[in-house]
């Protein structure tokens, strides 16, 4: 499996879902109907820089080994977020059949990474032989 693609689709996601609550709070939550306040666009734009900053070690992670023992933290990290994600988004698509279609989109990206981050955690990572050798 190549974990470069798998980090570098997570952190693409996660930076541009980061980045949209970082410096789009407003326009987000008009978007989605909820609170309009002050607090809550500050708690959307400390969200997105969480986002971000996850995007950010993936990203800079991506040429490392990754699965089995090696770079475990982040392996957990991942499949954790990805998978707690993924639940809460299907128990919400599951009841609110008439969620944006964009919440339906970010729940099928959040179930695939977690089967592909569960798949790196718990299985030895394939190493990739050099060419020259």
């Amino acid at each position: 499996m190549n974990t470069r693609i798998i980090l570098t689709l997570s952190a693409i996601l996660l930076a541009v879902v980061g980045i949209s609550l970082s410096f789009l709070p407003e326009e987000i939550s008009h978007f989605l109907v909820v609170d309009n306040s002050p607090i809550f666009h500050l708690l959307l734009q400390i969200t997105g820089a969480l986002f971000f900053a996850f995007a950010m070690l993936n990203w800079m992670a991506k040429g490392s080994i990754i699965g089995g023992i090696y770079n475990r933290p982040l392996a957990v990290a991942n499949f954790t977020h990805f998978a707690i994600g993924s639940l809460a988004l299907l128990k919400a698509v599951l009841r609110h059949h008439d969620l944006p279609s964009a919440i339906w989109a970010i729940t099928f990206g959040y179930c695939l990474l977690a089967v592909l981050f569960a798949r790196i955690l718990f299985r030895s990572p394939a190493i990739e032989k050099n060419a020259n050798t």
